[in-house]
């Protein structure tokens, strides 16, 4: 059985999130955040990196969110939520996967950084992050508006699930108007109401026990 290694707030929750999608049988060993953030010490004897998320799958241990995304659906999802190689949209479908974690997430991460530094609150480098927070999300809800409403367009893919964490967290933790971009609140939306994600969201999300 698959053992999702899972820290509290962190990108293990589109792990849980997609083996309920897939209805893949796992586990969870839960590990608490240190105060200062830090993922536990008992996590790098584990894996090497030592940070969430990772899973144990017989002799395989992996890291990496996309990494494991991409290997559940592959190895143990049929190919389930995923896009053929010699599909017209695969393309589409490789962008928006590597977009996640590529593009979306670390610029979210240096806007979420900066909005804790008091110091940086009226800086050019707060200004450019957040005039650049503004110009991608304004490209994604034109993506969704035109080619939705999932990131492949008509059917809900594991591009999804890759997408669904920056923006769930810029909803949590950032103080950040979505209100004018109605096709990405329309998807989060959708998302939010698909039963595997409610349970992934009880199991794993930031208000779930770990005890």
């Amino acid at each position: 059985m698959i053992t999702v290694y899972h820290l509290n707030s962190s990108r293990s929750e589109r792990v849980v999130w997609l083996l309920e999608e897939l209805g893949i049988p796992y586990q969870m060993e839960k590990f608490r955040r240190e105060p200062n953030g830090a993922a536990p010490p008992a996590m790098k004897a584990i894996h090497g990196i030592g940070r969430s998320p990772i899973i144990h799958d017989g002799d395989t241990v992996l890291a990496e969110s996309g990494a494991i995304v991409e290997y559940l659906v592959q190895r143990h999802g049929d190919g389930r939520l995923a896009v053929p190689h010699d599909a017209p949209n695969y393309p589409r479908y490789l962008y928006w996967m590597h977009f996640a974690e590529g593009s979306l997430m670390p610029l979210m991460l240096n806007a979420l950084v900066l909005s804790r530094v008091p110091e940086a609150k009226e800086s050019p480098v707060n200004k450019r992050v957040r005039e650049r927070v503004q110009a991608v999300v304004a490209f994604v809800d034109a993506e969704l508006r035109t080619r939705g409403p999932y990131f492949v367009g008509e059917e809900f893919t594991a591009a999804d699930v890759m997408m669904q964490f920056p923006f769930g967290t810029m909803r949590r933790y950032l103080e950040y108007d979505l209100e004018p971009y109605a096709s990405v609140r329309l998807w989060l939306d959708r998302i939010e109401e698909r039963p595997a994600y409610q349970r992934a969201i009880a199991l794993a999300g930031p208000d779930a026990k770990l005890s």
